[in-house]
């Protein structure tokens, strides 16, 4: 049975509770429609959260990520809408959306919209040094 489009964000235990961590998505593929001329939208979606008690399920994330693709929506409010749904399904410490939308007339448009948790604050970052690697597939960005 194929999958079908779907608002439903499903989560799972965070398996380290205890423990602020950062989870990094990349979504590339993102396409809505434009409320004006309904002319697809297509953006990179980068999704960072730090969870409390829940975790994201991917599966579902593809889905809901899927729904949007016929439904006409102003940069600046897709962004803001799916941050409500995703911190409200996850209820996370902190959770970044950055919506990076492909040009349109010459303009490029990148909406970043954040949540954090009530009193939530972030431990401090140590600094390590940063080696080269050499797989390809591992380029130390942190974008």
């Amino acid at each position: 049975m194929p999958a079908k489009p779907s608002h439903q964000l499903n989560t799972f235990d965070n398996p380290s509770p205890g423990r602020d961590y950062l989870i990094h998505m990349e979504i590339p593929e993102f396409t809505c429609l434009c409320p004006m001329t309904g002319q697809p939208d297509f953006a990179r979606l980068v999704l960072d959260y730090v969870p409390d008690r829940k975790c994201l399920e991917l599966k579902s994330l593809k889905l809901y990520i899927w729904s949007y693709r016929n439904q006409g929506a102003f940069h600046e409010a897709v962004t803001n809408r799916m941050l409500e749904d995703l911190a409200g399904a996850t209820r996370p410490r902190f959770m970044r959306l950055r919506a990076q939308f492909n040009v349109r007339g010459g303009i490029f448009t990148t909406v970043v919209a954040e949540q954090r948790k009530k009193g939530w604050k972030p431990q401090a970052t140590v600094e390590l040094q940063r080696f080269e690697t050499s797989s390809g597939n591992l380029s130390g960005r942190t974008d």
